[in-house]
């Protein structure tokens, strides 16, 4: 005889009524035994979107999902350690260069990420585009690693709080992704889980954005906030903005190769100033803040550490990176100031040009992506190119093109106004 009933969990639910500790660790534990069917669990997924749960709620959900597989834990390392967690954006290449800069000022990353759905990239498409690098690492091999290079990113293992995996397939195809309630306990189950000492979230805001709205983007962040700090992991965020795509680059080699320009010291000022921003907070949420992150970037040591970090991991950091068979260029239609580009249209284009994956088994290309010669606030002349699309399968460019066309404006110097990059920190 268990101990509840499924119907009775969901209508306490679709009531409006407050889910007991014992229902929430019960109905976890059973939908993931596979005592609780999809569509129950996917009737009351639906009725945690439109009802709500209290913050006590959501921390019982995210604890019982936690308790549904392994925990890692990292305290034999002689370095503290930090993570970081991006909500997913559009030319968020960030984790590539933070993950070494961090480790270069003594601080462990063990980076656990994910692949693209739709139009945001994926962490480990983009990296799976230099050669022999891998993803799957056992524990041990992540534990050796942290402390050898001081970095790692890679696959998180089915271990890791396996009712995420479930549910989030579920919630997918059932209209409940927006869950704020799911969306935290998703997130930050498997990021307690992973044993981490300290936690950055980048909470993107705008069209490109999963969160469009600045309210619904500070409600996140506030209850990942909570989450981590109820369970004793310092855990801060900040809200950044994603109207605008970050970089000049959408796609998998592309952003590895931008990532690289700014180890190298350069690359895109909007890029370095976030990389910097979230090393900045990762580094003091560690205690580590006695050491500036920009002198890292200068002296060489961050580059160091990314070369060891791909190396360890099978990769060839001085390989050549894969380059798409076809490209096509899209001129300026009038010379001005580019006033606006929409983040959602470049990764919708990146995403058709064969970037990205409409579904988890599609294969993405790595050369696939698009390139923007401009950014917001920048000068543009009537003809000179404005975008390159590249892809392998150049039957794609109409699409690209539809997905770009009213995506962006050039017009005045007058009308366009620059959009601070972090809008926000919450902790």
């Amino acid at each position: 005889m268990s101990a509840h009933d499924v119907i009775e969990v969901i209508t306490t639910k679709r009531d409006r009524g407050t889910l007991s500790d014992s229902q929430i660790d019960w109905v976890v534990d059973a939908y993931t035994q596979g005592q609780v069917a999809d569509e129950q669990m996917s009737a009351l997924a639906m009725a945690i979107l439109l009802n709500g749960m209290e913050r006590a709620e959501i921390a019982r959900w995210t604890a019982a999902m936690i308790a549904s597989g392994e925990r890692m834990d990292f305290s034999s390392l002689s370095r503290p350690t930090s993570d970081k967690h991006s909500t997913g954006g559009v030319g968020d290449k960030i984790t590539l260069p933070l993950a070494p800069l961090v480790a270069a000022c003594g601080v462990a990353v063990p980076q656990l990420s994910g692949r693209g759905l739709g139009h945001t990239g994926g962490t480990l498409d983009k990296l799976e585009s230099i050669p022999g690098w891998r993803a799957a690492l056992s524990n041990a091999e992540m534990l050796a690693q942290l402390e050898s290079v001081g970095a790692v990113i890679c696959a998180a293992g089915d271990g890791l709080a396996p009712a995420d995996k479930k549910l989030y397939a579920l919630r997918d195809v059932t209209g409940t992704v927006e869950a704020i309630p799911l969306i935290a306990s998703s997130i930050m189950s498997k990021k307690i889980a992973e044993g981490t000492g300290a936690l950055v979230l980048d909470v993107k805001v705008g069209s490109g954005a999963f969160m469009k709205t600045a309210e619904r983007a500070r409600e996140l962040a506030e209850t990942m906030v909570a989450l981590g700090t109820d369970a004793g992991v310092r855990t801060v965020a900040l809200l950044t903005d994603m109207a605008t795509p970050l970089g000049l680059t959408a796609g998998n080699a592309i952003e590895v190769q931008e990532s690289v320009d700014v180890l190298a010291g350069g690359g895109p000022a909007d890029v370095v100033e976030l990389t910097l921003a979230l090393a900045r907070e990762m580094l003091q949420a560690a205690g580590r803040d006695d050491v500036d992150p920009a002198d890292k970037l200068a002296d060489g040591s961050a580059m160091d550490v990314w070369r060891a970090m791909i190396a360890a991991q099978g990769g060839d950091p001085d390989a050549a990176l894969p380059v798409a068979r076809e490209r096509h260029v899209v001129t300026a239609p009038t010379s001005g100031v580019l006033t606006r580009l929409d983040a959602m249209a470049v990764g919708l284009a990146a995403w058709r040009l064969g970037a990205g994956r409409a579904r988890k088994e599609d294969p993405v290309q790595a050369g696939a992506g698009v390139v923007w010669h401009a950014r917001p606030g920048d000068r543009v002349e009537a003809g000179a190119p404005l975008f390159t699309l590249l892809t392998d399968t150049p039957e794609r460019f109409d699409r690209a093109l539809a997905a770009l066309e009213g995506g962006y404006d050039v017009g005045d110097a007058a009308t366009y106004t620059p959009a601070p990059l972090v809008i926000d920190r919450i902790a």
